[in-house]
């Protein structure tokens, strides 16, 4: 028989058994490190837009500025439909719609810092372009200090950017350059019926662009020195004065090649392809084919506006057309 004694004495330990290993979670939890906080959430946008590479001493920075997305009919009017998607499945593009990027080329010459063409200017933070100057503040450029904007052509994804959002001067210390064709074209009304319908709108929309900056417009010439190590390179067609232009330092050269295409993937390769942009297209077509032998022929590395990001590289030849190969990204700075 268990005395009364004895079995508070049981009852008590079997308790404290019991209890021990509450006890311990509770001394655990006392002394363990506390939980880690969850981790943010992703951001909802990409990375900074903005890619270096060298040309002899000057340094060349490609900023994106977002992109636009359109129907793949109608883009091309010379060609069938299916024709046009097989070239973009080729490419491993899609074939009911075409991306357009944008993609804006500055340059430090180390006494000057260029900008070519001004992207599309300040938009609502929900459309897929208008990136410049988030990306530019990101790659650590101050509009304040482009001393010189230099126009490829005055289509309003090249030349809106020039505004601010208060409508003045976007880069107010820079003096502007612009291909003498392009400016006598878009300056005079009277072109406006001469135009294709889709383009009237660049003529009104122009001279509001240009109005700031209306004492520091300097025209220059096709094949005319801009600054040294900048030349112009007439390459009409896609507008009246399309220009591209040459950089050069020492022996190192590139080319700004604007929009002689858009896409690469689609128009260098199918350089007989007219587009809907294409002011002449005759003359559009055969500018690209001379651009393109003398980059592909000379081995000549470009930027292009509508070029997949970081929108440089080279072309080769190859059978009609050409083929774009991006460039080595081990010779980024």
């Amino acid at each position: 028989m268990i005395l009364p004694s004895s079995r508070r004495l049981l009852l008590g330990g079997l308790a404290t058994t019991l209890a021990a290993p509450a006890l311990l979670r509770d001394a655990a939890a006392q002394t363990a490190p506390a939980a880690p906080a969850p981790a943010p959430a992703p951001a909802a946008s990409q990375a900074p837009g903005f890619y270096r590479f060298k040309v002899g001493s000057f340094t060349v920075t490609t900023v994106h500025d977002g992109f636009f997305e359109r129907p793949i009919q109608g883009f091309v009017r010379n060609a069938p439909l299916e024709e046009v998607q097989k070239v973009l499945a080729d490419s491993f593009l899609p074939t009911s719609s075409i991306r357009i990027p944008f993609t804006v080329t500055f340059l430090d010459t180390g006494s000057r810092l260029v900008v070519f063409d001004s992207g599309n200017g300040v938009l609502p933070p929900t459309a897929t372009q208008g990136k410049m100057l988030q990306n530019m503040a990101a790659a650590g450029i101050d509009p304040a200090k482009v001393d010189l904007v230099v126009m490829s052509h005055f289509h309003g994804d090249h030349v809106n950017g020039l505004l601010n959002a208060a409508g003045a001067a976007a880069f107010p210390n820079a003096e502007v350059v612009v291909p003498a064709t392009e400016w006598a074209w878009w300056s005079d009304t009277g072109n406006e019926t001469r135009s294709p319908e889709g383009q009237r709108g660049n003529f009104a929309n122009s001279a509001r662009r240009f109005a700031p900056y209306k004492d520091k417009i300097r025209q220059i010439q096709a094949d005319a020195e801009v600054i040294p190590g900048i030349r112009a390179v007439a390459a009409h067609g896609h507008t009246p004065g399309h220009t591209c232009y040459l950089i050069a330092d020492g022996n190192a050269q590139a080319m700004f090649v604007a929009d002689v295409t858009n896409r690469p993937e689609l128009l260098a390769r199918r350089p007989d392809f007219h587009i809907v942009f294409d002011f002449d297209a005759e003359m559009a077509e055969a500018t690209r084919r001379k651009i393109y032998d003398q980059v592909a022929t000379d081995r000549i590395r470009i930027t292009g506006y509508h070029f997949p990001f970081p929108a440089n590289g080279y072309l080769a030849k190859e059978g009609n057309g050409y083929r774009f190969v991006p460039a080595d990204w081990s010779s980024a700075v």
